[in-house]
């Protein structure tokens, strides 16, 4: 069985990072926040020979989930994943600031997830973790296989994600990166919505939440 891999593409005009997580040698990918442009994730993924098997989503901002739709009719009968917390700012085109944006957009998950679940997909095993703050229902996937958590606007390298918007909290924020994120183990990779990879192990040594 082949190692957990992460690929990742860069899309909107928000830069937003829209991962694919997929076993090395093997033809299913899972796909995290379909930032845009849903086909051409559908075209970029057949052309390197994967199939999408489900799509995952660590928020309902607008920039993570206009290509949702798109992806999903493109690749047939597969299903979206989102916290259970998030129903509402995914529902609402003000929460989710799309409206704002001037093209207003809505999802409605098939599975919603809550804080401890454990799925398998493609054999590959990945835990729920809430963390709330960026917005009320937004979540990580951590895959202890490998150690990859895909932390969506909750982390960044040396910085964290916004509170300002909609449903976002300011102190509930720095509670979910210290008290859960930062629990994880020094060498867990995080993958951010926006920016480059970065480490807890870097985090808890760099990141400015630490002096907030």
């Amino acid at each position: 069985m082949g190692e957990i891999v992460i690929g990742g593409m860069c899309l909107g005009e928000l830069q937003t990072n829209c991962y694919l997580v997929y076993r090395r040698g093997e033809n299913k990918a899972i796909v995290i926040d379909p930032a845009d442009h849903g086909r051409r994730i559908y075209e970029k993924l057949k052309e390197n020979g994967l199939e999408v098997s489900a799509i995952l989503l660590t928020h309902g901002h607008f920039d993570h989930i206009y290509g949702v739709e798109e992806l999903k009719k493109a690749a047939g009968d597969i299903k979206v994943y989102a916290c259970a917390k998030e129903q509402r700012l995914l529902s609402d085109t003000r929460l989710n600031v799309s409206r704002s944006m001037g093209r207003e957009e809505t999802v409605s998950a098939d599975v919603y997830l809550n804080d401890g679940d454990e799925l398998t997909i493609d054999g590959m095993t990945f835990k729920v973790i809430e963390t709330p703050g960026h917005t009320e229902g937004g979540c990580c996937y951590y895959f202890p296989e490998g150690h990859h958590l895909l932390c969506g606007d909750t982390l960044f390298r040396e910085s964290y994600g916004r509170y300002d918007f909609p449903t976002g909290d300011y102190n509930t924020l720095m509670k979910s990166i210290k008290e859960k994120l930062f629990t994880l183990p020094d060498e867990t990779k995080c993958y951010p919505g926006h920016g480059m990879m970065t480490t807890i192990g870097h985090e808890k040594e760099f990141n400015p939440c630490l002096f907030d």
